[in-house]
């Protein structure tokens, strides 16, 4: 975990494949009396292999804070199947609601070499967490 001027920062590199996560409370889009919570997170994917990639699809692990389970899994990022040249960086942010203040997500990406190889890239796991709000582990 890292802090930059957007917040803390979650990182994880596989196969020269880096990726950076900022999630952010969205206070506006949020009704806690109504037990609505948003998140927005940044994903920056920078890569920094030999190959140029192509992101096929997800797999998202969302837990909220009383343990319930969401696994999403779909083609691309944002309606979108980005390939990335060496050096090259796609950066996205998209978003997550939860019934309760706190959260956690985790998951990878299904990644595809110009040659047809695929492989897993992580993401690392991040918190969806309030603002100055102590964290309840459960």
């Amino acid at each position: 975990m890292l802090r930059n001027e957007s917040g803390v920062m979650y990182r994880a590199v596989t196969r020269g494949i880096q990726v950076s996560v900022t999630p952010a409370y969205m206070e506006e889009q949020s009704s806690p009396k109504d037990g609505r919570y948003f998140w927005s997170y940044t994903i920056e994917i920078v890569n920094l292999g030999p190959d140029r990639v192509q992101l096929r699809s997800r797999y998202w692990h969302i837990v909220d804070a009383e343990g319930r389970v969401q696994e999403v899994r779909g083609e691309g990022v944002v309606g979108k199947q980005p390939r990335i040249a060496p050096g090259e960086t796609f950066t996205y942010t998209s978003g997550c609601p939860l019934p309760t203040s706190q959260g956690i997500m985790s998951g990878h990406y299904r990644m595809a070499t110009e040659e047809g190889e695929t492989f897993e890239v992580k993401v690392p796991a991040f918190s969806l967490d309030i603002p100055d709000v102590r964290r309840i582990i459960n």
